[in-house]
């Protein structure tokens, strides 16, 4: 492409990924500091102090601001679609909190995701995690927020509902119904663990996908960061290299999510492999997008 990616889309990064070594407060201002990035994305503050550092810095950033509750629910293995009625309200608990304070710190929503379930019960699963979503809908709403669910893998390692394509668009397609401030977050990592591919994907959930997400996978089981871990792109024996991210742009083009007067997050979801240099993977990362952005024709 010879215009600018950040004409069409807003880059970002999630800090938590990107910075395991490096404290919150400094890897805000590291991000913030560096003008690639158009979109930060962050999760809970450990302390009131914390809270009004980081707000004070995005303040000052001109960044997109995106909050990402996920952390909140896999710490503490809380799950929003738990049959059991106290464990889900837990849930829903944490995720109403992340939305004030994702409001507080300027975000305009909140991701999260579903939780495990058993086959037997996937029924019942279902209508708990509508349940917990439309309450967080409603709330959001309150605010003029939004409400996003990440589509993960179901039988990998996060082993979450939601899930394949078909179902993550079938769950979006109930949810729209009631919700119009709902919308999927999709990542380029998860194809993999979902056995699909970047094509399939992209259109089966194109009427609900309301942020993007890219990254790595290692599906081969045995080598060292199977699962769904988002090492760096090319990492041995992994799925994803600047040809499948190439594909995944050209896909995201194909089906008209090019939209330079509203462009989506797209935000690079990486992380260190053990022994690996925080500053040098993300340049990879980089490296990796700005490459197949020029391979991609107009």
């Amino acid at each position: 492409m010879k215009e600018s990616i950040h004409k069409y889309f807003q880059i970002g990064t999630i800090r938590w990924m990107s910075f395991l070594k490096t404290g919150v407060i400094e890897s805000v201002k590291r991000i913030a500091s560096d003008d690639f990035f158009d979109a930060i994305e962050i999760t809970k503050c450990d302390s009131d102090e914390e809270r009004e550092a980081v707000k004070s810095l995005l303040e000052q950033s001109h960044l997109k601001i995106c909050y990402g509750a996920q952390p909140r629910l896999l710490g503490p293995k809380l799950n929003p679609n738990d049959l059991d009625e106290a464990g889900r309200k837990a849930a829903e608990d944490t995720l109403l909190e992340a939305i004030d304070e994702a409001e507080y710190l300027g975000a305009k929503g909140i991701a999260f995701l579903s939780g495990k379930w058993e086959n037997e019960s996937k029924e019942q699963a279902y209508a708990q995690l509508l349940k917990t979503t439309r309450n967080l809908c409603d709330y959001a709403a309150t605010k003029g927020m939004q409400v996003e669910l990440e589509v993960f893998d179901f039988d990998m390692d996060k082993a979450s509902l939601i899930g394949p394509a078909p179902y993550a668009a079938q769950f979006a397609a109930d949810m729209r119904m009631t919700h119009h401030n709902f919308g999927l977050l999709v990542d380029l990592s998860h194809f993999p663990t979902t056995y699909e591919t970047s094509k399939f994907a992209v259109q089966v959930m194109k009427p609900y996908i309301t942020h993007l997400h890219f990254g790595n996978a290692v599906v081969k089981e045995g080598k060292p960061m199977y699962g769904d871990k988002h090492p760096r792109l090319g990492y041995p024996n992994s799925a994803n290299d600047v040809a499948e991210l190439a594909d995944y742009l050209h896909v995201l083009k194909q089906e008209g999510f090019f939209n330079p007067k509203n462009p989506l997050v797209l935000s690079m979801e990486v992380t260190l492999a053990p022994g690996e240099d925080e500053e040098i993977v993300l340049a990879n990362t980089k490296r990796c997008l700005n490459r197949a952005w020029a391979v991609l024709e107009d």
